[in-house]
């Protein structure tokens, strides 16, 4: 693994997990039916980096009958999630690994591209256009030019861009939706400050 991987899965993970514990429910579940407004006919979900699975839990009251899978490089979060939620499938390890043997009507990632180093950025956006079988939905923190934030005292852990406009000049997808979570409302429920965009295959 690389330096970013290694961090998220073993330096990080115990801080990672007591952080993503305690959010407001509703106020999660109020965020995702704004993001997926445009979406339809969803069955079947992949997140890739799920942590403990905080948006899972949202996503089993906003589609109850959708089916959940996940991927997630730390193994005390994966063992909560898998633990905590009814899952169809769950890789244990670094996103460009995972493998499934079907598509996924929404494969999404929220505050996971912002960790990944921009030298592997483009193999994990490769996951997530292959992974979907039709809509696509990032959730991160937005900058118009690439940017390298300090993140607890640790230098490249922490990366900010226009996710979106690297996705839509990359793959062959329509912008469906985007919108912001200001963090002043929306941090109660986790979603601190993100820019969010929800793409379809075309």
């Amino acid at each position: 693994m690389n330096d970013q991987q290694v961090f998220w899965s073993e330096d990080y993970a115990q801080d990672y997990i007591r952080k993503n514990k305690e959010f407001d429910h509703a106020l999660g579940v109020e965020c995702w039916r704004k993001m997926l407004s445009a979406g339809s006919n969803i069955s079947s979900i992949l997140e890739l980096g799920c942590n403990i699975g905080r948006n899972i839990g949202f996503l089993n009251e906003v589609l109850p009958d959708a089916t959940k899978s996940i991927v997630e490089i730390s193994k005390p979060a994966f063992d909560f999630a898998t633990c905590n939620h009814s899952l169809v499938h769950a890789f244990n390890g670094p996103i460009e690994l995972a493998s499934f043997p079907d598509k996924f009507d929404l494969v999404f990632t929220i505050g996971v591209l912002i960790h990944i180093h921009p030298d592997n950025l483009m193999r994990v956006m490769e996951k997530l256009y292959d992974c979907s079988g039709q809509y696509i939905l990032m959730g991160e923190y937005f900058n118009r030019t690439p940017a390298m934030i300090e993140y607890q005292g640790e230098r490249d852990r922490l990366f900010k861009r226009d996710f979106g406009k690297l996705f839509i000049e990359n793959f062959r997808v329509e912008l469906l939706g985007y919108g912001f979570l200001w963090g002043h409302i929306y941090d109660a429920a986790g979603f601190d400050d993100i820019t969010w965009w929800l793409f379809r295959k075309v």
